[in-house]
């Protein structure tokens, strides 16, 4: 008897072919996943994993709760506009800090750069007779070099930026060109060697930690040779370049007054943030943080990431310089020399992962706040500084002890 299953002759029609007729003697069962805990508490954790910016917003309001019910004046408008005038270079700073914390680095010379390139606005405009915005666009080139100093170093070790770099400083000093000028024009001269990719690179990519921590050193001792320790005072900045202080210019709004270096604080936020979710790089710097491999993987190109990366940062740091002096009224060497801890416990605080690849540019922005508001409040609560920066350090262990607990929602 021949099998009725038997495969009909060549050329022969098929029938309604039993592939649908099957499908009805097989499982009907419908994928599920199994949910392992729908408590109030986990539905709390999955939330703030989904929403790095959260947890730092609430602790602002009720920080801002608490301190205006004790220290007397904290909601007056006087105090609050102190407070974001107090956080905008460190705001600066730390926007610089997050992108480069997103791809899973680190920066510890933020503060160098940023106080090497306010010094090279300051003595180029001021002692140099540099036309001010000239003299701010050679503080910008120094910024934006310093940084993809660091960024060459953590992608692919490049020496022949330094080496032409250190070989235009011996040879304009040697035909007794002044100081103001050795330093930006040497570092200009490194920056187009390495934005163009001349030379040899060497297959090592260095830890960003040891970089930039080698780098503070480098760029604050390039800081204290270039300015010989001399402070830049106010009143030469407003006989000969006002224009260096423009971002510590007032504007009252309801009885309130800002700098227009608040302005300049928020308008780098916003602009980061549209880049980084609306943008193909903004997603590029999450995956990049997230899984360096698999992002190489789906065709990004990792290492022009990184140094785009730190070259921004190096450039928000230059921008936080030039609002710094507005800030001041003047250009020291010596100051900000906290900026670094200032910066990373912003970043920190505000919900950024320092493993990389989560958090919010805003976080920051409400982490900065939330440091100012607490050293406000204390303040006015009458609280020694010692013990501002004890609570301070507190909130860092705290921030650090959140994000080791929202991460493990991943596992």
């Amino acid at each position: 008897m021949a099998d009725e299953r038997a495969a009909p002759p060549r050329g022969a029609t098929r029938g309604p072919q039993d592939y649908e007729s099957a499908l009805d003697k097989g499982p009907q069962d419908v994928a599920s996943f199994e949910v392992h805990d729908t408590s109030p508490l986990a539905r709390f954790h999955h939330f703030l994993h989904a929403n790095p910016t959260a947890a730092p917003v609430v602790v602002l309001v009720f920080s801002c709760l608490v301190f205006g019910t004790v220290a007397n004046n904290f909601f007056s408008p006087f105090n609050l506009s102190l407070i974001i005038q107090q956080v905008t270079v460190i705001g600066i700073l730390g926007a610089a800090q997050t992108l480069v914390i997103l791809t899973a680095g680190i920066d510890l010379s933020v503060a160098a750069i940023m106080v090497l390139s306010y010094m090279v606005m300051a003595r180029l405009a001021v002692q140099g007779d540099l036309p001010s915005i000239l003299a701010v666009l050679a503080g910008l080139v120094v910024g934006l070099a310093c940084g993809l100093f660091n960024g060459g170093l953590v992608t692919r070790t490049r020496l022949a930026p330094v080496a032409v770099a250190v070989l235009a400083w011996v040879l304009l000093l040697s035909f007794d060109l002044p100081l103001i000028y050795v330093v930006p024009v040497g570092m200009a001269a490194g920056l187009v060697v390495g934005w163009f990719g001349f030379g040899p690179a060497l297959a090592l990519r260095l830890p960003p930690f040891i970089v930039t921590l080698g780098a503070w050193s480098i760029f604050f001792a390039l800081n204290l040779w270039y300015s010989e320790s001399e402070t830049i005072r106010s009143q030469d900045l407003d006989a000969a370049a006002p224009l260096l202080k423009i971002f510590g210019l007032r504007v009252e709004i309801l009885g309130a007054q800002f700098t227009l270096g608040s302005f300049l604080m928020l308008g780098i936020f916003l602009v980061l943030w549209y880049a980084l979710n609306w943008t193909g790089w903004g997603r590029a710097v999450y995956a990049v943080g997230d899984d360096k491999e698999a992002a190489e993987l789906s065709g990004i190109r990792t290492d022009r990431i990184l140094l785009s990366v730190y070259g921004t940062a190096g450039l928000l740091c230059a921008l936080g310089g030039w609002a710094a002096i507005g800030r001041v009224g003047s250009a020291s060497p010596q100051s900000f020399y906290e900026g670094n801890l200032d910066a990373i416990t912003a970043v920190v605080i505000g919900g950024t992962s320092l493993f990389g690849g989560r958090g919010s540019i805003f976080g920051t922005l409400f982490g900065a706040l939330i440091v100012g508001v607490f050293r406000s409040g204390l303040k006015l609560g009458g609280v020694e500084v010692l013990w501002q920066t004890f609570a301070v350090g507190l909130l860092i262990i705290v921030a650090v002890a959140m994000d080791q607990w929202i991460r493990r929602v991943s596992a």
